[in-house]
């Protein structure tokens, strides 16, 4: 018999708290998830922010590349007018090993700041590589990930070819394929699962899809609504 499926909090709990910041970690762990996923950005002063944006107009009252901020004036914005944004410490200190943290590499040169970050908590804070997922778009990143320290768990995201991500898994042994929900069937859920990987799908919020991808058997569902998974 297969295990539950996992629930993981996609940014957080989206629906609920703007976005990455740390009352939205924060109410996801309020509803036990097995796993919460983040995105992050190197900034200026080379600190690892967790933002899902490469700019500031969306979410915060300052525009512009967040990667041209110091972290000095990162940490002065206000993310939808009340929250501030977090650093990758902040995020792995509130969570505490409470859930798998998933780091999405979203920004140019993230591999080796979260390498690093990675290291220096199962080092010296009791976290283990089990604890941790990092995924990524960007082949390159995932690459030097994988490089730097082939112990870190990986995850291939893709949102438009199942088998074109399985192949590229192989290259770096990659432990899962994150794959946006639009691309998902029940047979290449079973073609990655059959050669080893976790399928973690990706945004699925609305109760008929979230029942259809358990009915598919994947292995965990990215949801902003992780309390109806």
């Amino acid at each position: 018999m297969k295990s539950k499926c996992l629930v993981m909090g996609h940014r957080g709990a989206k629906a609920y708290i703007a976005e990455n910041t740390l009352e939205s970690i924060q109410k996801a762990l309020d509803f036990n998830v097995d796993g919460i996923e983040i995105d992050v950005h190197c900034c200026a002063t080379g600190e690892l922010v967790v933002f899902h944006d490469f700019t500031l107009d969306r979410m915060t009252n300052g525009e512009g590349e967040l990667a041209k901020h110091a972290l000095s004036e990162l940490k002065l914005l206000k993310v939808n007018e009340q929250f501030t944004i977090p650093t990758l410490d902040e995020v792995l200190d509130l969570i505490d090993r409470k859930c798998i943290l998933n780091i999405e590499l979203k920004g140019k040169s993230t591999a080796k700041a979260t390498c690093e970050t990675i290291q220096n908590y199962i080092k010296n804070r009791g976290w283990q590589y089990s604890d941790f997922l990092v995924s990524s778009f960007q082949h390159h990143e995932i690459e030097a990930v994988f490089n730097i320290d082939k112990n870190i768990p990986l995850g291939v995201l893709t949102k438009a070819n199942m088998a074109e991500a399985i192949e590229f898994a192989e290259t770096v042994k990659a432990k899962a394929i994150h794959p946006g929900v639009a691309i998902v069937t029940r047979d290449n859920v079973k073609l990655a699962q059959s050669k080893g990987y976790a399928v973690n799908v990706w945004t699925v919020n609305d109760k008929p899809t979230i029942n259809r991808m358990k009915d598919y058997g994947v292995d965990a569902i990215i949801s902003d609504n992780p309390d109806r998974v």
